[in-house]
């Protein structure tokens, strides 16, 4: 240790040490001037290789129908563009990188036309190059390889083209993505189900407009970062997904509804028609139906007339307003009126029955005014009744809820208008008011109610006074789950006393039955309901059409569903009952056939005893049917010679079934007489023989007899019939063949 160089190994370490420090120092001043010097250019950097707040769209919600198919949905609708120019922050790279991508555009340039012409061949190839090649020269950063929108399944086979499956580095392909409501069944309620603004997350209409924020979701959050050259995407708060929203509309009823609509306004030349059909205990809308003649002639939903239009109702308000006098037990359904020759004046004007040049109706009942559809019977009653108090018959109307708001889901929906009588200053004259006011308002005019309002009115009329809201949607879900419900509301509950309602009840089955409703009718099934017919007027004061309608309810003794059909046309004949009767008519018996199902047990012969019949042939399988069915079926324990399943026929005694083997040999033609025909051609298929059919049971007759030497490929006819079971007659028992107890195994030809 006394040689240790203790001074020269110090000096070492002492100048380690200093070079040490020193680099520290250098790193710390180094920090210092980043931190505080170049603190701004750094910064800067930073926010270049760092996005925040960057937004994760929620996907949008489904609407679906009362029984899960989806009406509506939102799927990406995209344009796809070119970027011609490299951008490289070194000018060495992006000139390779540039020579490159024209290299390769004007080498594919040709295919690539070809390519987009086969997808899209609205456009031919020469246009496709020709459109290329100009953004090409014009050196366009974002050039729309095709102009129109293309879908989903199109962006993908687009990136499959030549030179557009290469990488988007290369080629500088990026597109625009847009969400658009897609609609599986077409125009099938289009109006009510609404739209979105074109490539918006942003409903206008419908109800896509009514449940908007349920059906967008909530957006996510995140923020993109440059690593190596690439963005990598860190989600900081994931997007909530729309929900669902279930409906209470039927696509069956909905399409029958619109084509037996569309059939009639065709017939009729009608310029607009609405269907409405609504179940009578929820006040659920089944189907709705808005049609518009537009400028090319043909129907389309372009407005929810159902909910929307305001129009004067006609003849389908006289119920309305024999409920507010029956209510009130000023008119008994028997009391009588003088119609007259069908032409009456009431305070300087005329008032004309439909009938009024064939010498009108004379006298009639309240009852047969609704079912002959009286103008002069209705109007000279109420008139009598409430000329001196007008406003008590308002108020009654309102009472009845007709003029309620029913809050429709509906955005653009309108309330009914009917205007209130009010005193003047001196409140001994009636200031809105004029002695025909009250007439023409009783059958129909003065009045706006748009239709789904009356519907609503005979709905609850059907529902023992009991008047539902309208509903459209019955539960909002997310993933499955159930997150919202909107259970059905009353809007009245009693709109008039029971009396009353039942004496109403009468007069509107009585319209169907032997009234001018009869073309509304089934033989099938009872109907109640009321035709209208009210005139349009300009503002001129002429006629520019008629408002025909039928509504009513069915069955009248149960009623299950109302509906309304309505159509807008001009000229005569016009006419309630013979125009929108059928139409109401078809529809209550396409939904009556899929509501009425038969009690199948009420079929059954309780006389007799069924039990099974059971052909010759598989006992394997015919055994496992029995079994299944309390039936037992002794087998024998082997199979016979030949490699076949176990062939036998089987003979009952009570609930029991003895079998006994069929020995079949591969040299000779089996008896298959008695057997079903899966068994009888799986078996003599199985010994090499090419086998045909005549007729449905089991085999009667073979064409080579028992016996006959096999030769393969040789062809036999077989003939079923139905007539005879194992041999015997049988007229009481259920035959069944031994394709209904049997099986084929894995091994047996389908």
């Amino acid at each position: 240790m006394k040689n240790f160089p203790y001074k020269s190994t110090l000096r070492r370490y002492n100048l380690l040490a200093l070079v040490f420090i020193l680099v520290g120092i250098a790193i710390v001043g180094k920090t210092a001037y980043i931190m505080f010097v170049k603190r701004t250019f750094w910064k800067e950097v930073g926010a270049r290789n760092v996005r925040e707040n960057v937004s994760i769209p929620a996907s949008r919600g489904n609407i679906l129908s009362a029984d899960g198919q989806l009406l509506a949905t939102a799927l990406p609708d995209y344009k796809v563009y070119l970027d011609f120019v490299v951008t490289d922050p070194d000018e060495k790279t992006q000139a390779k990188a540039q020579r490159l991508r024209d290299s390769l555009f004007n080498d594919k340039a040709d295919s690539l036309a070809q390519g987009l012409n086969r997808m899209f061949p609205d456009k031919s190839t020469k246009w496709f190059l020709d459109h290329l090649m100009t953004g090409y020269k014009k050196r366009s950063r974002h050039w729309a390889i095709y102009p129109k929108r293309i879908s989903y399944t199109a962006f993908k086979e687009i990136k499959k083209l030549p030179y557009l499956c290469l990488s988007k580095r290369v080629t500088g392909l990026h597109e625009e993505g847009f969400n658009d409501i897609k609609k599986p069944f077409g125009s099938l309620a289009a109006r009510t189900l609404g739209d979105t603004y074109p490539g918006k997350d942003s409903a206008r209409s419908g109800l896509q407009l009514a449940y908007d924020t349920l059906l967008r979701g909530k957006p996510g959050i995140s923020h993109r970062q440059k690593v190596l050259n690439s963005w990598l995407s860190i989600t900081d708060q994931p997007p909530v997904d729309g929900a669902d929203i279930m409906t209470t509309l039927d696509v069956r009823m909905q399409d029958f509804a619109e084509k037996a609509l569309k059939e009639q306004m065709d017939k009729h030349k009608a310029s607009d028609g609405v269907v409405l059909l609504m179940e009578v205990a929820t006040g659920d809308v089944k189907a709705i139906v808005n049609l518009s003649r537009v400028s090319d002639g043909t129907l389309k939903e372009s407005r929810n007339i159902a909910v929307s239009n305001l129009m004067e109702p006609g003849s389908v308000f006289k119920p309305i307003s024999f409920l507010v006098a029956l209510n009130d037990g000023q008119l008994h359904i028997d009391d009588k009126v003088d119609c007259n020759l069908g032409k009456k004046e009431m305070y300087g004007r005329i008032m004309k029955d439909h009938n009024w040049n064939k010498g009108g109706y004379g006298v009639l009942t309240v009852s047969q005014c609704l079912e002959q559809s009286s103008n002069i019977g209705v109007s000279a009653l109420i008139d009598r009744i409430y000329h001196h108090h007008p406003e008590k018959f308002v108020d009654g109307l309102y009472r009845t809820g007709i003029a309620e708001d029913l809050h429709l889901d509906i955005p653009g929906y309108v309330r009914p208008r009917i205007r209130r009588p009010y005193k003047d200053k001196t409140g001994k004259h009636w200031a809105n008011w004029y002695n025909t006011a009250l007439p023409w308002m009783s059958i129909g005019y003065e009045t706006q109610v748009p239709p789904i309002s009356v519907l609503s009115f005979y709905n609850g009329i059907a529902n023992n006074g009991k008047m539902m809201r309208p509903r459209f949607v019955t539960s909002a879900m997310r993933n499955g789950e159930i997150i919202a419900e909107y259970p059905p509301q009353v809007i009245r509950e009693r709109m008039a006393s029971p009396k009353a309602i039942k004496d109403l009840q009468i007069c509107l089955h009585r319209v169907v039955s032997i009234g001018l409703g009869k073309r509304a009718g089934s033989p099938l099934f009872s109907v109640s309901g009321k035709t209208g017919t009210a005139q349009i007027w300009n503002k001129s004061g002429n006629t520019r059409g008629f408002l025909v309608s039928f509504v009513g309810y069915f069955p009248s003794e149960k009623p299950l569903y109302s509906c309304m059909v309505c159509m807008i046309k001009s000229g005569w004949p016009a006419s309630g009952g013979q125009q929108c009767g059928p139409v109401f008519k078809a529809v209550a018996e396409m939904v009556m056939q899929r509501t009425m199902r038969p009690d199948l047990n009420l079929l059954s012969d309780s006389m007799h005893h069924h039990t099974p019949i059971v052909c010759k042939g598989n006992m394997k399988h015919a055994s496992e049917v029995l079994d299944f069915f309390d039936y037992h079926c002794d087998l024998p324990t082997t199979a016979p010679t030949g490699g076949f399943q176990l062939w036998g026929k089987a003979e009952q005694e009570g609930k029991r079934y003895r079998s006994e083997n069929i020995p079949i040999q591969t040299t000779i033609v089996p008896d298959v007489t008695g057997m079903g025909a899966r068994d009888a051609v799986y078996l003599l298929e199985s010994l090499g023989m090419k086998v045909s059919i005549e007729g449905f049971g089991t085999v009667v007759q073979q064409s080579l007899p028992y016996g006959h030497l096999v030769v393969k490929k040789e062809h036999i006819h077989l003939k079923l019939a139905m007539k005879k079971y194992n041999g015997k007659a049988n007229k009481e028992a259920t035959p069944v063949t031994q394709d209904t107890v049997s099986h084929p195994t894995s091994e047996q030809p389908t």
